[in-house]
């Protein structure tokens, strides 16, 4: 397809209605001939060419040969302000959020969060995710530079306000600040600023505050985000200290509903699944992080056979959300499907899916975006299906999910405006950005209290 300055300055209009070669819709999958009309920051109507243009008759139409129209990736699971210690987890046994990630985050200035963050955004999306879950910031500062940060990159949010409090907490004065700190905090939500709650992991809270931040998320219809059964460490600790394995105190607290965002979840028992299922809880399925820094891999087909909420999420590892899909169905074939002699693995569609539309309900953000449809956020992309892997084309869901890659991505657009062109931001400067954050980053994770178990 072409890519010209005339492409990009028609792109940034106001209204559009957009013909691309193939529409990515909600339950058609990939169709031919369809019209995409935006307006307002909202897709505005959708359907066969003809009919929207008869409905939109002042509205040109802009072609787009061979290229695909599609919405843009949901990360279900992020850690935005960790963005500088990528590459120190590497290597590393589980539970890191131990000796790298707590110390980091804990050392940032609130310029350094500003610029972790801001980093993240930008690979977010360049990436193509256009909605971002972010699971709590362990600094004080970390969520007003989460705000800044994300606002200005043009990212879509949805931040985690951390209720931790100690296991103990009879239900005193911290835990009424607290509760009363978090009710305001979800009031307070913008445009492209979804707040939620967040708890790290079950026992880093009381059960009374577990079971009222889960009240407190239901009442607001919003995502309270934990982290369960993800490593070993963490299951064997749970049930040494409570006797119950995480997933199981979070039932027990009344924690678990259509609220949870529960992550990883990759150690589950029969008994688990079932509840996971009858609560209508979701789970944010993390495939890159199972390889790199896992124990186990989430049983995703299974869930989703059981009718789980599923999204796809990143955990920070790598921000390519075609790169995540090719793992997630990966992972199911290696952990799973090998053995039963299953070759689909759920096939193209199922994880395009939970990238997409799964993702947003999973954050409880399904009524905002995560497909393209008449009075959702504009939150798409433009995939330029002209390219040697992709030809020819049989199946262009599998081949999404197999084949495709970021490099691909013409334009990213979050509420209907153009955030990247090619790769980069079209209205601030992030090799400027890159360059402060090489020095920023230096100093301060040389500072930072972090102990690596294996050393470059």
């Amino acid at each position: 397809m072409r890519t010209d300055d005339t492409l990009r300055s028609a792109l940034q209009a106001d209204e559009l209605l957009l013909a691309a070669e193939q529409t990515l819709l909600p339950d058609g999958g990939p169709t031919a001939g369809m019209g995409v009309l935006v307006r307002g920051g909202r897709f505005a109507d959708q359907g066969p060419l003809d009919a929207v243009r008869a409905r939109a008759p002042g509205v040109p139409v802009l072609a787009l040969p061979q290229c695909l129209l599609m919405p843009g990736f949901v990360d279900a699971h992020h850690h935005l302000t960790q963005s500088f210690g990528k590459a120190l987890a590497f290597g590393e046994p589980s539970e890191i959020f131990r000796r790298i990630w707590v110390p980091l985050e804990g050392s940032l200035d609130p310029h350094g969060l500003y610029l972790s963050a801001k980093l993240a955004a930008l690979e977010a999306l360049r990436g193509g995710f256009t909605t971002v879950c972010d699971a709590g910031v362990r600094s004080a500062h970390g969520l007003e530079a989460l705000a800044t940060a994300t606002r200005e990159a043009g990212l879509r949010c949805m931040p985690g306000f951390v209720c931790n409090i100690d296991a103990h907490d009879d239900g005193g004065a911290d835990h009424a600040r607290l509760l009363a700190e978090a009710e305001s905090f979800l009031a307070g939500g913008a445009a492209l600023w979804h707040p939620s709650l967040a708890i790290s992991i079950p026992e880093a809270a009381s059960d009374r505050m577990l079971h009222a931040a889960a009240r407190l998320a239901g009442e607001a219809g919003c995502a309270l985000q934990v982290h369960v059964n993800e490593h070993l460490a963490s299951v064997e600790r749970s049930l040494v200290a409570r006797g119950q394995r995480p997933l199981q105190h979070l039932h027990v607290a009344g924690a678990l509903g259509p609220h949870a965002l529960l992550a990883h979840c990759t150690m589950l028992t029969p008994d688990e699944m079932l509840v996971l299922r009858d609560t209508g809880s979701a789970v944010a399925i993390n495939p890159v992080a199972s390889p790199w820094k896992g124990n186990a891999v989430a049983p995703a087909q299974m869930l989703a056979a059981l009718g789980v909420r599923l999204g796809l999420g990143t955990d920070g590892t790598r921000s390519d959300a075609f790169r995540m899909m090719d793992a997630a169905e990966s992972n199911q074939r290696l952990a799973f499907g090998l053995a039963s002699g299953d070759s689909v693995g759920g096939g193209g569609r199922l994880w395009l899916d939970i990238a997409q539309r799964g993702g947003a309900d999973a954050a409880r953000l399904g009524t905002v975006t995560g497909r393209i449809e008449a009075g959702l956020a504009a939150d798409f992309l433009l995939l330029d299906l002209d390219v040697p892997e992709m030809t020819p084309s049989w199946d262009l869901g599998w081949e999404l999910v197999r084949l495709a890659s970021r490099s691909q991505i013409v334009s990213v657009h979050v509420g209907g405006r153009m955030r990247l062109w090619q790769g980069w931001p079209t209205d601030w400067d992030a090799r400027k950005l890159m360059a402060e954050v090489r020095e920023v980053a230096a100093r301060q994770v040389a500072a930072a209290p972090i102990h690596k178990v294996h050393r470059p």
